[in-house]
């Protein structure tokens, strides 16, 4: 049955969704758009599905999920015999992918955020970033940069020598901010950041979301 995708494709959140199926090779779904300018994400009908008014939210058959590294899971879970092996091969692995991905969630992913809104996100819809926020954000971001840095001397990847999940989470915030926001030297200026940066964004998942975006490549 065909997965549905409820929101916009340049949506960070979106994006990791729609990366997770590209790696796992599952091309049978739905993307339909929601309107955030409009508020259509604010609407009852959203609501219903997603309670706090966020993107994106799937229905595959039955189930009506929500947050999207719930459903990044879910999905490289489903479809864990194809495609890349997002979790790698071993239970010490899959509790290294958990980890990082729990430090995206709550380490990387704030600052970064912040910074994607306010430099790329608020202008493109007719708004003026915060400078004070950017200002407050950037040596956060950084801070936690140089512990990926020391992670990344010792591994390719964040969970080993291996592409996983936690790698995949950090692709589309790290895309908009380094492409569209202009701060690809907080990346550049930490050799093994860079080195892995530049290896994740390079992927073909990675390429297709962002054609499907409509972001420069």
């Amino acid at each position: 049955m065909t997965i549905q995708i409820h929101g916009p494709a340049m949506s960070p959140n979106v994006g990791r969704v729609l990366i997770t199926l590209f790696e796992k090779g599952v091309e049978d779904f739905q993307l339909l758009n929601v309107d955030l300018s409009k508020g259509e994400h604010k609407s009852p009908e959203f609501l219903k599905n997603q309670p706090f008014g966020q993107v994106p939210y799937i229905v595959d058959g039955d189930v009506v999920l929500y947050e999207s590294r719930a459903i990044a899971r879910t999905i490289a879970t489903k479809y864990a015999d194809q495609g890349t092996p997002l979790y790698g091969t071993t239970l010490t692995e899959k509790a290294l992918v958990e980890q990082w991905l729990e430090v995206e969630a709550q380490n990387y992913s704030p600052p970064n955020s912040a910074l994607v809104w306010n430099t790329v996100f608020a202008p493109m819809f007719g708004m003026t970033g915060d400078e004070g926020v950017v200002a407050a954000q950037t040596p956060k971001l950084e801070s936690v940069l140089d512990v990926y840095e020391k992670r990344l001397s010792e591994s390719k990847y964040l969970a080993g020598d291996f592409f996983s999940l936690a790698d995949l989470a950090h692709i589309p915030g790290s895309f908009i901010l380094i492409k569209m926001g202009q701060k690809g030297a907080l990346y550049d200026s930490r050799p093994h950041v860079k080195a892995w940066v530049d290896s994740i964004l390079s992927r073909p998942s990675t390429q297709k979301w962002a054609k499907l975006a409509g972001f420069p490549q």
